[in-house]
């Protein structure tokens, strides 16, 4: 298997050039060799082969075809109105589209339709901490990754940030929707969407005259991008002393196994459980983080659109310059390069002990988890009309890179 892809490599490096991928052959790792056993992954076993050298080997040549035959606007205008789950596809699909589609929307047959329910529910009651972690948290913690900082910044997505993150809380909301897999919902959707997406910046970035390395959005790509989401939202919630049953954390870990799964993430490389995923997050998490330009300058994006939703802006920036040292700490603030508030940073670091104390002691009484979801998601989808400017904006295959 790690030939196979190295030989992908060599075949699909397009702009990397013949001679700088040969001399990337034999992989060197920041942390050592890969040793994350696949005994510990949902499928409780596998090749054990490096994820850096493996991609997307369902969805690359189908969505590379695409291209080939010059059907990518055809494809995303036929897809602009597939929105739920139980869905059918529309007419007119290329037939290797419509075949790789309707075999990935499939649930994995490990899914727990039980445990999704009680993901929905901690989902209700746990709305607020998990969008500001999985939003404002998981968005500093991308930027401060290398790889991916450099790989929005260049494609397209990287010249209309508003249209970025719409698109991909499009996705982030649907996973902690209510109704997320679901017959009405719309995760599965947007997660084959997504994983469309992903497989065409592999096709386009390494095109590009600005990119040079390893072709984009490798296995372990998106298990470093899985981690600051449920991984590092959880040890979050552990840290803040948030009640959770067992019950809960196990349903929280279940819906992003299986969102994982549904963005093409090997099973043999999803954890199976919690100590697997922060053993596996161990690995792969520090090696991969680090400053960059482009990730200093998306940060400064990201804060600048957090800060207009809120006013007035004098006190808005600060604060959620503010917020965003706290989430991430600051070896990862000071990688952003994200302004230090002393005032505001004390004032958060001893506020938000004492309303997460007042939250908790309100969540249990009757009504509170429906009160507190629809706050939530009024929020949520005020976030949403704010960086679409009330226009329909959908997943879609990019066609090119970031221009100029």
């Amino acid at each position: 298997m790690a030939e196979l892809n190295r030989r992908r490599m060599l075949v699909s490096g397009g702009a990397l050039g013949a001679l700088g991928v040969l001399g990337m052959a034999v992989p060197a790792r920041a942390a050592g060799a890969w040793t994350w056993a696949p005994s510990g992954s949902v499928a409780g076993a596998g090749a054990g082969a490096d994820p850096r050298w493996v991609w997307d080997e369902e969805a690359d040549p189908v969505v590379a075809a695409l291209f080939e035959r010059g059907e990518v606007e055809l494809v995303n205008n036929l897809l602009w109105n597939w929105n739920r789950n139980d869905q059918p596809l529309p007419g007119g699909l290329p037939a290797d589209l419509r075949a790789f589609i309707e075999k990935a929307r499939q649930l994995p047959s490990w899914a727990d339709r039980g445990k999704l329910e009680t993901a929905a529910e901690f989902n209700k009651s746990r709305g607020l901490y998990l969008n500001l972690l999985n939003g404002v948290g998981g968005g500093m913690l991308s930027t401060a990754i290398p790889k991916e900082a450099r790989s929005v910044y260049y494609s397209a997505g990287g010249a209309d940030m508003e249209d970025r993150v719409a698109k991909t809380s499009i996705l982030g909301f649907a996973v902690g929707a209510l109704n997320a897999y679901r017959p009405d919902g719309t995760c599965m959707v947007n997660a084959v969407k997504t994983r469309l997406v992903h497989a065409a910046v592999r096709h386009l970035l390494p095109q590009s005259p600005h990119w040079s390395g390893d072709i984009p959005i490798s296995q372990e790509d998106m298990l470093v991008t899985w981690h600051t989401l449920p991984t590092y939202a959880m040890r979050k919630l552990i840290e803040w002393k948030i009640p959770m049953s067992a019950a809960d954390k196990a349903a929280y870990l279940h819906v992003w196994q299986v969102t994982a799964h549904m963005l093409g993430i090997s099973d043999e490389y999803i954890p199976a459980d919690w100590a697997a995923a922060n053993a596996q997050s161990d690995q792969v998490l520090p090696p991969n983080m680090g400053p960059t330009r482009e990730g200093v300058e998306l940060t400064d994006i990201l804060l600048g659109q957090l800060a207009e939703q809120t006013s007035p802006a004098s006190i808005s920036r600060p604060l959620c310059n503010a917020l965003a040292r706290f989430l991430v700490g600051e070896q990862v603030a000071d990688w952003d390069e994200i302004p230090r508030e002393p005032f505001w940073e004390q004032t958060i670091r001893t506020v938000w002990p004492v309303l997460v104390k007042f939250r908790e002691g309100l969540v249990p009484l009757p009504l509170v988890p429906e009160i507190a979801w629809t706050v939530d998601e009024a929020l949520r989808q005020y976030i949403l009309f704010y960086l679409t400017k009330g226009q329909e904006t959908k997943i879609v295959i990019p066609t090119g890179n970031r221009p100029g």
